[in-house]
């Protein structure tokens, strides 16, 4: 018998989300993303047993469509005028799509020249007035978390607890796909919603009697913008991974508590490594991430040389966050573009020799 089609995170996770019969629903059929086994990957981890979680496939490639759902959804509900986000880019993305299907204006801040170019234009293709500012994401933030009020607009960020709510919805996928929740969960972290989101899902499901067990959370940061690992605010991040580009986190105290009531941690990743484990993710396993994505793969593979994977053939989940096609120009930065030869059969032959002998 076929399946029931898939409806979406809302309705699908109903029971467990602030939402009434009265909450409209505007959604694009967010969630249902892959939990692949990575066996190629696993290679480079002794005793994991490896899966990613690849939100990429969210409709606007990242997981911020799974909190842009609910948000968008109350905001409706509640008869918001239009909506107003700050954004390194994958909230402008989701932010401008959900808020055209709502039929709402939105307003995106931006910092100037901070953005990756897919994400910006994924905001402008949906019709969202785009603000640059000259400063960093966290001014951004600060300046429309001090606007919204004033201008009467429902601010979209994950400061919104509703971000919050949808984005959980991610660990409740991960338990229902694996019938049990995974040992560790290894996840990016920037502003810091996700992880918080997460912990909350498992947390929620346990609750619920749907897993008996929790995971121990471990959030990767870029090494220029670690301010959990460093125990304190960055000023000035610095990274080639946008998305966590972030040095004052606003979901502070509940990615703090995630990490410390799971027994988990943070730990950083320099950009170096970021790109490495981004690469090998495409070329093993077939999956194509943004930089920030990364860090997850890349916090295993250094745990790996450093000797410190936990015994015990761990069920380690890693999220990844974002579909490269967000920050094509990362990859343009590090790779060589492919020469033109002669349209002829032996020129391909050539390539094609090339490429064979190297794989012996």
């Amino acid at each position: 018998m076929a399946s029931s089609p898939w409806r979406g995170v809302i309705e699908e996770y109903r029971p467990y989300l602030p939402v009434t019969p009265r909450t409209p629903l505007v959604t694009l059929l967010e969630g249902a993303t892959p939990l692949l086994r990575a066996p190629r990957l696993m290679r480079h981890l002794p005793g994991v047993d490896l899966h990613l979680k690849y939100e990429g496939q969210n409709p606007t490639g990242s997981f911020k469509d799974r909190g842009m759902t609910l948000a968008m959804s109350k905001a409706l509900e509640e008869g918001s005028r239009a909506v107003l986000c700050a954004s390194t880019g994958n909230t402008a993305a989701a932010a401008a799509a959900y808020a055209r299907r709502a039929g709402m204006p939105c307003f995106v801040v931006v910092p100037a020249g901070g953005i990756a170019v897919g994400k910006l234009v994924q905001a402008m293709a949906h019709g969202a007035r785009v603000v640059p500012v000259e400063g960093s994401f966290d001014e951004a933030l600060r300046i429309v978390r001090d606007a919204a009020p004033r201008l009467r607009l429902t601010l979209v960020n994950s400061v919104n607890p509703f971000r919050i709510e949808g984005q959980k919805t991610g660990a409740f996928e991960i338990c229902d796909a694996l019938g049990r929740a995974p040992d560790v969960l290894a996840i990016p972290v920037g502003n810091a919603g996700n992880i918080t989101a997460y912990w909350r899902g498992f947390v929620q499901y346990q609750g619920a009697g749907r897993v008996s067990t929790l995971p121990k959370m471990w959030g990767f940061q870029a090494a220029g913008a670690a301010p959990f690992v460093l125990g304190h605010p960055v000023d000035r991040p610095e990274t080639i991974a946008s998305a966590i580009r972030i040095g004052r986190p606003a979901s502070w105290d509940g990615a703090v508590a995630a990490a410390r009531e799971s027994g988990g941690g943070f730990e950083a990743v320099t950009d170096e490594e970021l790109l490495a484990a981004r690469r090998l993710l495409a070329a093993e396993e077939g999956v194509f991430v943004e930089p920030s994505s990364a860090a997850p793969i890349a916090g295993l593979l250094k745990r790996a040389r450093e000797g410190r994977l936990p015994p015990g053939a761990p069920l380690i989940v890693c999220v990844l966050t974002g579909h490269g096609l967000k920050d094509p120009e990362s990859v343009l930065r590090t790779e060589r573009r492919p020469e033109a030869v002669p349209a002829t059969p032996e020129a391909l032959e050539q390539a094609v020799d090339e490429v064979l002998a190297v794989r012996g």
